[in-house]
């Protein structure tokens, strides 16, 4: 058990790119012992691991791969302690993306990005609300409506695997994962408002609750 005065350790990926503080941020709100951290041995130890992601799927698959934080990824969401991708984390995850045809993604999950469909003004950059497809630990603690904040061009076909959540533009979209211990947001619940810090906090119970630990998680 690694987690600091009742807190589960999150390691926060910092790979260079974008504003990944925001996500270290919100994860500490919601009661987490979070760090930004290029380290592999204090990823290797956290009790859970957050992989968050802005920009370009090309520019970003080549910071991960630079860093050496692409092994380090695909060795922690396999590990079975809470794994989480925000946006273009989520996105990476994938095999590929349209957006960058020559870079492969980590594979983590199958399937490959598409761009948002014709007649809709690219990027979604708004809020929208979550169609929940079935039971989700990710989901439980939320009440319809669900809204959150998007903003992204691509994204994983709606009937990929472990989809378990969707939204409306131009037709149904895939917006959440969760296959096993890994879970995945094409929206920002760190910018999400109070629904999105609630996902956040039930990603810490996940992990304090597999480390043992007892944590305040209360969404302030």
């Amino acid at each position: 058990m690694n987690a600091t005065g009742g807190r589960p350790l999150v390691a926060v990926l910092d790979y260079g790119i974008g504003n990944l503080r925001s996500a270290q941020k919100a994860l500490e709100r919601v009661g987490a012992d979070a760090r930004l951290t290029a380290d592999p041995g204090l990823v290797a130890d956290a009790d859970a691991v957050v992989l968050p992601g802005v920009g370009a799927f090309g520019a970003c698959m080549t910071a991960l791969h630079a860093t050496g934080l692409d092994e380090v990824a695909v060795r922690a969401a396999g590990s079975g302690r809470p794994f989480l991708g925000i946006c273009v984390g989520m996105q990476l995850l994938y095999e590929g993306s349209d957006e960058s045809p020559a870079v492969p993604g980590l594979g983590v999950l199958p399937g490959t990005l598409r761009r948002l469909p014709d007649g809709v003004k690219r990027p979604q950059m708004q809020w929208n609300t979550l169609d929940v497809r079935g039971p989700s630990a990710m989901f439980a603690p939320l009440t319809d409506p669900i809204w959150m904040y998007f903003v992204h061009s691509y994204a994983a076909p709606a009937d990929a695997p472990g989809v378990v959540a969707t939204c409306d533009y131009g037709g149904p979209v895939a917006a959440a994962v969760e296959l096993d211990d890994v879970w995945a947001t094409q929206f920002h619940p760190e910018k999400s408002g109070t629904t999105g810090l609630e996902l956040l906090a039930g990603f810490v119970r996940t992990a304090a609750a597999a480390t043992g630990a007892t944590t305040d998680t209360e969404v302030p």
